[in-house]
């Protein structure tokens, strides 16, 4: 099977997952990374050449565009969403997707280095027996974190282009960056944006709607030690290393990602750093409870000041930075929207999951900022790591599923 007999959807994916997109948490720019804007034109020309109209590119790297109403009674504008920034956690450069049959079993993704994907690790696996995947070629993340989505939304417009004969009402797509370090949503004007609601295209399995996010920060920890020659450091030295292990030792071992599932929150260090002299540590923090969520932030500083006890001063500052809200309580309001994407799914053949996302997705903030955008379904599996992949019929009822959510959204009033 070559690229070419691929389906649009997938040929389009690939196209863009091969462009390096990783945002960077430590840049103060926007985007982030310059490298975002590689993709961010490219998407610019394909909507041109689709024929979009309002397609802009800001200076922080959004792109927007139009595909007008081709009803003539009155409608909601919808918007569409996905991101186009990678995870900085695991190196997307020189991504080289892998299109495979998959047959059950092992998927030997890198023979050199013994790099598998097996069932026994990934269960859901098996689900896929008898479907192509696209897989890593186990040295870089894949990126269907978010490009699967954009591919979709663009495949979806273009179906939609060609049958003119499918009704829609005003269709609003945006391509933002940074999602991955908390700031998609930034600088996203949504009074430009102009959407009545919206949905991200930015979820997991087939079949996934999600409208209920974790609460999130980020948090750095700085610690200031002292250091001394270790042949006379005898009462003197204070390793500022050692100290960040022991502020870590007082958060709950159990309340780490590797511990949690579903609605359960967790801390999570992420980077450590530092000399005898000074050490960083940084954390993000998530909960789907707001008070729980506040006593995660609180229980931080309760940390540095028993360290700060210890010592008989304060090693230890904490900043903390919040990075989204749970959405859900925007979302409730306008319980229509969720009602919508579910008879699309059906309508599709798509059995709706209803899960809590435990990550975040641009929705979150968008809908603290009076957008309301639940999360819909990629079909992506093992995101941010050498073991992504992505059903290619997924993304297939991906696509389709946005066609009859869109037709449904125009459809007149009974």
């Amino acid at each position: 099977m070559s690229e070419f007999s691929l389906p649009e959807v997938a040929s389009r994916f690939i196209r863009y997952a091969r462009i390096d997109t990783q945002s960077d948490p430590h840049s103060n720019t926007c985007p982030s990374t310059a490298k975002q804007l590689d993709l961010a034109r490219l998407l610019v020309q394909e909507l041109e050449a689709l024929g979009l109209q309002e397609i802009t590119l800001d200076e922080n790297g959004y792109v927007m565009a139009t595909l007008p109403s081709n009803v003539s009674h009155s409608v909601p504008t919808v918007g569409l969403i996905a991101h186009m920034d990678t995870s900085p956690d695991f190196t997307g450069t020189n991504v080289n997707p892998q299109v495979r049959f998959y047959q059950g079993g092992d998927l030997v993704l890198d023979p050199e280095q013994g790099i598998v994907l097996s069932p026994r690790e990934f269960p859901e696996l098996s689900r896929y027996v008898g479907q192509w995947l696209i897989t890593t070629d186990g040295r870089t993340l894949l990126g269907a974190d978010d490009k699967a989505g954009i591919a979709e939304i663009i495949t979806a417009l273009a179906h939609l282009i060609s049958h003119p004969e499918i009704p829609h009402g005003r269709i609003r797509v945006a391509f933002t960056p940074d999602e991955e370090i908390g700031r998609g949503a930034d600088r996203f004007d949504v009074a430009r944006f102009g959407a009545d609601f919206a949905y991200t295209v930015d979820g997991g399995e087939l079949g996934e709607l999600s409208y209920e996010t974790f609460n999130a920060a980020s948090a750095t920890v700085t610690v200031r030690g002292r250091s001394v020659h270790p042949g006379a450091a005898k009462g003197k030295m204070i390793n500022a290393l050692e100290v960040g292990m022991q502020f870590h030792a007082l958060l709950p071992e159990a309340e780490r990602p590797q511990y949690t599932a579903e609605r359960e929150g967790f801390y999570h260090l992420t980077h450590l750093q530092g000399t005898v002299e000074e050490a960083r540590l940084h954390y993000i923090l998530r909960d789907h409870d707001r008070a729980r969520f506040e006593a995660r932030k609180a229980w931080l500083q309760r940390a540095a000041d028993f360290i700060a006890a210890r010592y008989g001063q304060p090693l230890v500052q904490v900043e903390v930075r919040d990075s989204y809200y749970n959405m859900r309580e925007k979302i409730e309001p306008v319980w229509h929207i969720v009602e919508l994407a579910e008879e699309a799914m059906r309508a599709c053949g798509v059995t709706p999951r209803i899960v809590p996302v435990r990550g975040g997705t641009d929705g979150a903030r968008l809908s603290h900022m009076g957008l309301p955008t639940p999360n819909l379904f990629t079909g992506g599996h093992n995101y941010h790591g050498r073991y992504e992949y992505i059903p290619i019929p997924s993304m297939e009822k991906a696509v389709a599923v946005l066609v009859a959510l869109l037709r449904r959204v125009a459809q007149p009033p009974a």
